[in-house]
Order: structure tokens, then C-alpha cells, then sequence
């Protein structure tokens, strides 16, 4: 992957990567058995899919066993803040709270949840004023 590429993951791609993100460092076998337990995931599919994603530079391969051993080359937190930015340009027009809006309108958030939100906020205020 070249430096400052951004890779865009397919949903079935985003669905394997949670797994990985989820789990750590699996066999082809242990993230289809996962995702077999949410819809209806062939084994081929799946092995093409991560073979796929292993070339595009979202999986790297463990190769020195039999079997083997895929994890994510890419972290859950830039690939959220990259799909999020992308989203949030096409989707709300540039605005992030118009989407913050739209989710807490079609999410009942707990108590804890909110909280965090407003802190969250609050942290984003204080470095946007520096």
C-alpha cells in the first residue's frame, strides 16, 4: 500500500475486517464461522474475499504454517474516520452535525452514552479554540 493511499473496504470487506478488529489474527476458517452466524457466507466467498483484501493491502498473511493467518493491516479507527469523512461530504453536505443529529434522532442513546457525547464535544471545542 502506498503512503497516503486510502483504500475503500466493500461492506462484505468491512464485515471481515470487524471480525479481524474483533478477534485479532484469524484463520480463513474462524472469520467464515463468524460471519456464517449473520447471513449466509459461502467458505469460497470468503477465502476469494480476504485473498482479495490481502492484495488491495487491508489484510496482511501469515503464510509460514499450512494453515494461514490473516489479520487487518488497517486500523478500525482510520478506517472509521476515513469512511466517516467520506460520508459526511457526500451524504450531509460537509456537516458533521447534521449526522450527529441524525443518529441521536434514530438511536436511543443510554445515559452513559450521551455523557461521553458531551465530552467528547467538549474536547473538540477546547482544541478547536486553541
Amino acid at each position: 500500500m502506498s503512503a497516503g493511499k486510502q483504500l475503500k473496504p466493500t461492506e462484505s470487506e468491512l464485515e471481515i475486517l470487524r471480525v479481524l478488529w474483533e478477534k485479532g489474527p484469524s484463520t480463513v476458517r474462524e472469520v467464515h464461522e463468524i460471519l456464517e452466524q449473520s447471513k449466509d457466507a459461502g467458505y469460497t466467498t470468503t477465502l476469494k474475499l480476504m485473498q482479495i483484501m490481502h492484495e488491495k493491502g487491508l489484510l496482511q498473511r501469515d503464510a509460514s504454517s499450512k494453515t494461514h493467518i490473516y489479520a487487518a493491516a488497517v486500523s478500525q479507527e482510520n478506517t472509521q474516520r476515513q469512511l466517516l469523512d467520506k460520508m459526511i461530504d457526500t451524504v450531509f453536505n460537509g456537516s458533521a452535525s447534521q449526522l450527529v443529529l441524525q443518529a441521536l434522532g434514530n438511536h436511543k442513546s443510554s445515559k452513559e452514552e450521551l455523557e461521553k457525547i458531551k465530552e467528547y464535544l467538549n474536547e473538540i471545542e477546547k482544541q478547536q479554540r486553541k
